[in-house]
């Protein structure tokens, strides 16, 4: 084959791989994020590019207008602040987070594309709440979320712009709807909540390490039948068996870097928007996780512990499936035999 036609084929792989336009976006919204870390030297100012990626993905899946934004901006706030301050009463930080989880999905009562605006409420909140927690005194997770939520206003600014810059070249106003409403809404919302309900339990009880990732892998399992969930848990551990030891390899031929660690946490972050191919998307994400641990000096056990909370979190995630899917039929008929 010619160097031509390999660098054509080459084009056409990465154009079909990345989300090109999702992309430019995403770096318009935390390139400036990532600039104010490295003037200030405010690690919680990395924190905030999840909060900008978090109101971008629905901003751009949805054309929500910026008036909608803002309220999902301010939902993700309140949520994380709110398990914040619970997560030092580990039975109340556990429930409010099943809480989360269920709301996050009974939002589709309304409109099925709901879920996409509570799943990014419910993952950034669910994260910084225990990243910012992680290995900090209480008065310094404290500052640290102080310093997330009062310059959080950047993010929401800059996607902003960016809403109102693509519906004035659409010459839109933005979504006028949310689909119509989920005839099943409860079912997957329960199992939801059932997931999360335990995989927090655990996490609170084991003091699991990086315990964000349980939760985070069980809600996102649950995405329709016992099937559907499976293969979602494959990809999250085919992406983590791959990802998370290449990044460790990667990590260890490479000095601790304050700059390495910053390219890194923007590379994670970006892979939540830039691939078209969830496997592919989560494989990188947590080579870059492990690759940001090893430049930040903390690269041990990360492998194992990415992988073995993406695995715990899942299982949780496909039982939940699969009681709810056994449970609740059986309820509405017993329902309806008795009525």
């Amino acid at each position: 084959m010619t160097s031509p036609a390999i660098a054509s084929n080459l084009r056409d792989l990465l154009s079909r791989e990345i989300k090109t336009r999702e992309l430019s976006r995403a770096l318009i919204v935390v390139g400036p994020i990532v600039a104010a870390y490295f003037i200030a030297r405010e690690t919680a100012l990395l924190n905030l590019g999840l909060v900008a990626v978090s109101l971008l993905i629905p901003a751009l899946r949805l054309h929500l207008a910026p008036k909608i934004v803002a309220w999902h901006y301010l939902a993700i706030l309140v949520t994380f602040a709110t398990l914040f301050l619970a997560a030092p009463v580990k039975p109340l930080f556990v429930v409010l987070t099943a809480l989360a989880g269920f709301l996050a999905v009974a939002g589709t009562r309304h409109g099925e594309h709901f879920r996409t605006l509570g799943n990014w409420v419910f993952i950034p909140a669910v994260y910084l709440a225990c990243e910012v927690r992680e290995g900090l005194s209480p008065s310094e997770a404290l500052r640290h979320a102080g310093v997330i939520i009062v310059s959080s206003p950047i993010a929401l600014a800059l996607v902003c712009a960016i809403q109102i810059h693509d519906q004035r070249r659409r010459g839109g106003t933005g979504a006028a709807s949310f689909g119509p409403a989920a005839a099943e809404w409860f079912p997957p919302a329960l199992a939801t909540a059932m997931a999360v309900f335990a995989s927090a339990a655990l996490v609170e009880i084991l003091d699991l390490a990086q315990g964000q990732w349980v939760m985070w892998s069980a809600a996102s399992v649950v995405v329709g039948d016992l099937a559907a969930s499976t293969g979602k848990l494959k990809q999250r551990a085919i992406g983590a068996f791959v990802g998370v030891p290449l990044g460790f390899v990667a990590g260890l031929a490479l000095p601790q870097s304050r700059i390495g660690y910053a390219v890194a946490v923007l590379a994670a972050t970006l892979t939540l928007i830039s691939f078209s191919r969830y496997v592919v998307g989560f494989g990188l994400r947590c080579y870059f996780i492990a690759l940001a641990a090893s430049f930040a000096g903390g690269a041990s056990g990360i492998a194992e512990e990415r992988i073995v909370n993406v695995l715990i979190g899942g299982t949780f995630g496909l039982i939940a499936v699969a009681l709810t899917g056994i449970v609740w039929p059986r309820l509405i008929r017993k329902a309806r035999t008795s009525g």
